[in-house]
């Protein structure tokens, strides 16, 4: 299992791209994006064009796993499958455009890394902030009509309510799973069988 790499090396991105050929972590791509369209199936409803969804878990998880590089590819298909199972109005590219920028954050912080409570924590708030609120309520607005002003209130309630909350989430689930995947020379050694903080 390759050590853990820095994003500003040649060798990290040389890795996150020789995932795209592994036969191995295609299949694993396509095992998690039937696994969110399954559980995005249920969600809680919050406002118009807004809800709670644990699709997050899986995501992350995968990209933890087969990188940013593929979690492009694999956040594209995601969106695409999902409208397919649970067709919602027209099909819009701008969400398809968010699942990728999701998955490639999620990639970016936790492939290849030390996995800590920090580190979790930011990439949940730049997908929560950047991509949940920023361009969710872009595509609302162009979607819906509606000011982007409109949206942004209840986006921001919702996001900033659950970050904490999916952060201890996705913690606890990394955290259970983490053994076994070290084991397995899916992740990382990491420094201990905790899950840091910092």
């Amino acid at each position: 299992m390759t050590n853990r790499l820095s994003i500003f090396s040649a060798a990290y991105w040389k890795t996150a791209a020789a995932e795209l050929r592994k036969l191995n972590r295609l299949t694993l791509a396509a095992l998690i994006i039937a696994l969110t369209v399954v559980i995005g199936s249920f969600t809680i409803p919050v406002a118009e064009n807004l809800h709670i969804s644990f699709n997050f878990l899986i995501v992350a998880f995968g990209s933890m796993i087969y990188g940013p590089l593929l979690g492009i590819f694999a956040g594209a298909a995601l969106d695409i499958v999902g409208y397919i199972a649970h067709p919602f109005g027209a099909f819009f590219p701008g969400y398809t455009l968010s699942s990728m920028l999701g998955c490639f954050i999620y990639g970016l912080f936790l492939y290849h890394r030390r996995i800590s409570v920090m580190r979790i924590f930011l990439a949940k708030l730049i997908v929560n902030f950047v991509v949940n609120v920023g361009l969710g309520c872009l595509w609302s607005q162009v979607l819906f009509g509606k000011g982007y002003w409109f949206f942004l209130v209840n986006s921001l309630i919702k996001n900033s309510l659950m970050l904490p909350i999916e952060t201890i989430m996705l913690t606890l689930l990394l955290q259970a799973l983490m053994p076994i995947l070290t084991r397995a020379h899916v992740i990382p050694v990491q420094n201990s069988n905790r899950i840091s903080f910092i």
